[in-house]
């Protein structure tokens, strides 16, 4: 069993910086895909990016490509996601996921493959 918990998120400007983690704790999450996923008022949670177990493969919505950077700490079993650039579009409640299953990357943004979630962190970004 995987507990996980987010931390970072907060309120910041458009055009500011946050850096979410997500710590694991209950066993080594090492050989796990972690996705970040996120969700607006009255809309559905959506993917945000993932992570492959050894770090080497990563996935991005389009909507994020090249302002966010998803990395690992195995060391800390901690995932981070660095957000720049951030927009008023961006808010939501962000959380993590991590799947045990040995994922193709074509699969890392289908939420159905993660069975462990956080409770989720708010980002608020003001125009």
């Amino acid at each position: 069993q995987v507990q996980l918990v987010e931390s970072g998120g907060g309120w910041v400007q458009a055009g500011g910086s946050l850096r979410l983690s997500c710590a694991a704790s209950g066993r080594t999450f090492s050989s796990y895909t972690v996705g970040w996923f996120r969700q607006a008022p009255g809309k559905e949670r959506e993917f945000v990016a993932a992570i492959g177990w050894s770090g080497g493969s990563t996935s991005y919505a389009d909507s994020v490509k090249g302002r966010f950077t998803i990395s690992r700490n195995s060391a800390k079993n901690t995932v981070y996601l660095q957000m720049n650039s951030l927009r008023p579009e961006d808010t939501a409640v962000y959380y993590c996921a991590a799947s045990s299953l040995l994922l193709s990357m074509t699969s890392y943004s289908r939420r159905g493959q993660y069975s462990y979630w956080g409770q989720g962190t708010q980002v608020t970004v003001s125009s």
